[in-house]
């Protein structure tokens, strides 16, 4: 059950803090985050399943959190947490407030996967854009099929979301010489336009762009914002790409333009349960799916490991670090 039976001891022979790990790639490719744990004293324990992160987590002085739940009815049996660091950006499953009233602090790794997410979105584009993974499995199967896709170059890219992924998928983009059209309800208007993209509203960019990204957090105002209404106003040509949280697209919508043509195809790395296993978008096949594995390259995974682990110390050492939630 643990990585860690000791670590560096206080003066007395004790370990110092029990962090959990529930990050399921952690220190996976480099064991420098984990090192830097052992360290600074800690015991390190990674929980075989949720029954045993439940039974542990009111003994833990800090967790490096994957994507598990963290309500309020959780964080009130916490009494000796002081620390959520999040291996990753999002922190839509920590309910914030209840943290705070708690005293817990929450940390995110902001810009250690950017690259990676970045990445998988443009392979994502071009994937379902090409029929990829229906061709490879009709090669397979020892049948040749070439069915019609689309190309990306010159066409029009609608980003939803201008934060640092966004921007990286932007870049990638003008490779393709493609025209840049934005949404954000934060807008950073200088960077856009350094980057030539140019912000309109999302109900003209759904009707103007040829291929769709979305890159915003889960909130109270980003739940279900791409759905039946802004289908029906996307050309029957578009390629919509999520890589950032599946609630914020309507899945039964998504579905429903995908199976009626009212769109051309999709690309998913998330989903709302977190799997899209039998869910009826993995029955269409001009829908390319992936496991939420924006973030998962050697780079990226040990960004994350060392930015969580350097979060969860200042906090535990100094009670803050720069990247609070």
């Amino acid at each position: 059950m643990t990585d860690a039976d000791a670590g560096i001891r206080d003066g007395g022979g004790n370990t110092i803090h029990t962090i959990l790990v529930t990050a399921r790639s952690f220190a996976k490719a480099n064991p420098l985050p984990l090192n830097l744990l052992m360290e600074a004293g800690c015991n390190v324990i990674r929980p075989k399943d949720e029954e045993e992160w439940r039974e542990l987590l009111g003994e833990a002085d800090g967790v490096i959190a994957g994507l598990e739940r963290y309500s309020e009815d959780t964080l009130h049996n916490c009494k000796k947490l002081k620390v959520i660091s999040r291996y990753g950006v999002g922190c839509d499953a920590i309910d914030l407030d209840a943290a705070r009233k708690n005293g817990v602090k929450v940390a995110y790794t902001p810009g250690a996967n950017s690259d990676s997410v970045a990445d998988l979105t443009i392979a994502l584009m071009l994937a379902a854009a090409r029929h990829v993974p229906y061709m490879d499995a009709m090669v397979k199967r020892g049948a040749v099929e070439r069915p019609l896709g689309l190309e990306m170059c010159r066409k029009t890219l609608g980003v939803v979301g201008t934060g640092r992924i966004g921007k990286c998928v932007m870049k990638r983009a003008s490779g393709f010489d493609m025209r840049l059209l934005c949404y954000d309800a934060r807008q950073d208007d200088e960077a856009v336009l350094r980057l030539g993209g140019v912000y309109m509203n999302p109900d003209a960019l759904c009707a103007e762009s040829d291929f769709i990204t979305i890159h915003l957090p889960l909130t109270a105002e980003t739940r279900g914002m791409i759905s039946t209404n802004q289908f029906k106003k996307m050309k029957k040509t578009a390629v919509i790409v999520n890589t950032a949280r599946g609630g914020i697209v309507d899945e039964g919508a998504l579905y429903n333009a995908l199976k009626t043509g009212g769109i051309f195809a999709a690309g998913l790395d998330v989903s709302v349960d977190e799997s899209l296993c039998g869910s009826p978008l993995c029955t269409l096949p001009n829908c390319v799916v992936s496991p939420h594995a924006g973030a998962a390259t050697i780079e990226a995974t040990h960004s994350m490991g060392m930015m969580a682990v350097e979060n969860l110390l200042a906090v535990l050492k100094t009670g803050t670090c720069p990247y609070l939630a």
